[in-house]
């Protein structure tokens, strides 16, 4: 489905006067998205969002994001950025695009952003939420935003197993390599841990400086099978050091994730 009617060409592109940079956070339910980034031939948080707005400025526009998320993982504190001809009405922008693609997708905040600002490179850290549904039952109203697990987890094991995370490590063994044969798997993890948050859900927040692909999903994955008594907390230490992918197991699925917060200073 197009926003536009069938036989009335796109808008054309911005010409050569003075733009200025807009600044949204965006939140989206990941379900129904083949990921965020647009993808011809299939429905994504970007193709939906860049067609929106195009709609609505009658221009098309390039976007950034600090992070791209894979199909069905969700995002609060998603962030991008878009240069737009002339002045900009943001809260004419934010109401005209929540009005389009609201419930899924919505504008939390739009603004005009600070000379030299870059969603991705301004960047200075991200946040990650994992929810677990941890019962025997599972709860129809979570289904899409948690990962249920029925047999009882030991927290205090999965808690434990966090320490080896934090600080400076190469995560290829939680990461899917890059094509580039040189790309750095280093990262910096500031803060992981498991918080109980009451009724059985359990919620796995972690920062880094940034993260690698399926890294989250993999480490929660790991310190569930730690939780189900599979692993021990004192494996994780020698898995991260020994750079093998396929002694991590399997990712956790991609419905429990969801992008927090971009940190920027």
């Amino acid at each position: 489905m197009t926003l536009f009617e069938e036989g009335t060409p796109p808008p054309s592109a911005p010409g050569p006067g003075p733009t200025q940079r807009i600044r949204m956070t965006v939140a989206y339910d990941g379900s129904g998205f083949h990921g965020f980034a647009a993808n011809p031939g299939v429905t994504t948080v970007a193709g939906s969002l860049v067609e929106a707005i195009t709609k609505v400025l009658g221009h098309p526009v390039a976007l950034t994001c600090a992070g791209r998320t894979d199909s069905g993982v969700h995002a609060w504190g998603q962030v991008v950025h878009f240069d737009i001809a002339g002045d900009a009405d943001v809260d004419r922008l934010q109401r005209s695009l929540n009005k389009m693609l609201a419930p899924e997708v919505v504008v939390r905040e739009a603004s005009v952003s600070v000379p030299g600002f870059d969603a991705r490179r301004s960047a200075t850290g991200r946040r990650y939420r994992y929810t677990v549904l941890n019962r025997p039952l599972p709860d129809p109203f979570l289904a899409s935003t948690a990962w249920h697990v029925p047999e009882p987890l030991d927290l205090l094991a999965m808690q434990l197993a966090c320490d080896p995370l934090l600080g400076e490590h190469d995560w290829s063994s939680f990461c899917r390599r890059p094509p580039a044969a040189d790309a750095s798997m280093v990262r910096v993890v500031r803060d992981a841990r498991w918080v109980n948050v009451g009724e059985s859900v359990l919620r796995f927040d972690i920062e880094a400086s940034a993260f690698c692909h399926q890294m989250v999903r993999s480490v929660v994955g790991m310190l569930v099978a730690i939780g189900q008594g599979k692993r021990r907390a004192g494996d994780v230490a020698w898995i991260i050091r020994s750079k093998d992918r396929a002694l991590a197991g399997e990712p956790a699925p991609p419905h429990g994730l969801c992008l927090w917060e971009v940190l920027y200073q």
